[in-house]
């Protein structure tokens, strides 16, 4: 497993790469799912908002996301990494239980959206829109109840995906009432 430590506003030493990579290697301990790499992001702001993020890419498409804030680095590591084990532990049930109840897979019923974009024309001319914010992500293959799961660990509000079934990109989202919507293609 690669381990990467990188630090945002703060340089990070040695000792504290080494307490960060310890903890992580712990994780790796637990028998399911199999991690193949781990990302620890350490941030400081206003010099008392210690941040630690951790970003784990296991086998089988999961991907699992924590992050924490206290006033001391050592302790939002300690909680990060917590909460990534309490994460894997809960997808490790779900995994037991759903295989438990029946061996064949079974579709979630997910309510399916399609969203054409509005255009008004009270915007200005001369100004085109731009992004504010630019994320670049893999785009995995899964099925929709893969990525309910995959929804379910995150807490991102929505998750792109090449949904193979359909072999189309598809994205999910989290509702306001706790449900998952799905945006397929209309092409």
């Amino acid at each position: 497993m690669e381990i990467t430590v990188t630090g945002r506003h703060v340089s990070v030493t040695a000792p504290i790469k080494d307490y960060a990579r310890k903890k992580v290697a712990h994780l790796a301990g637990m028998d399911f799912p199999h991690i193949i790499e781990a990302h620890v992001i350490l941030d400081v702001e206003k010099k008392f908002r210690h941040i630690a993020e951790v970003v784990l890419v296991c086998n089988a498409h999961i991907t699992i996301e924590a992050s924490e804030v206290s006033d001391d680095l050592y302790a939002s590591i300690d909680k990060v990494v917590d909460k990534c084990g309490r994460q894997m532990r809960k997808f490790k049930t779900k995994i037991q239980d759903r295989r438990a109840r029946s061996r064949k897979a079974t579709p979630v019923a997910l309510e399916e959206h399609v969203i054409a974009p509005e255009f008004s024309d009270d915007r200005e001319e001369s100004r085109p829109p731009h992004p504010i914010r630019r994320e670049k992500r893999d785009v995995k293959p899964m099925f929709i109840d893969e990525a309910a799961l995959q929804m379910e660990l995150s807490e991102r509000p929505f998750l792109v995906f090449l949904n193979a079934d359909t072999e189309k990109i598809n994205v999910m989202y989290r509702r306001k009432n706790g449900e998952f919507g799905l945006i397929v293609p209309n092409v």
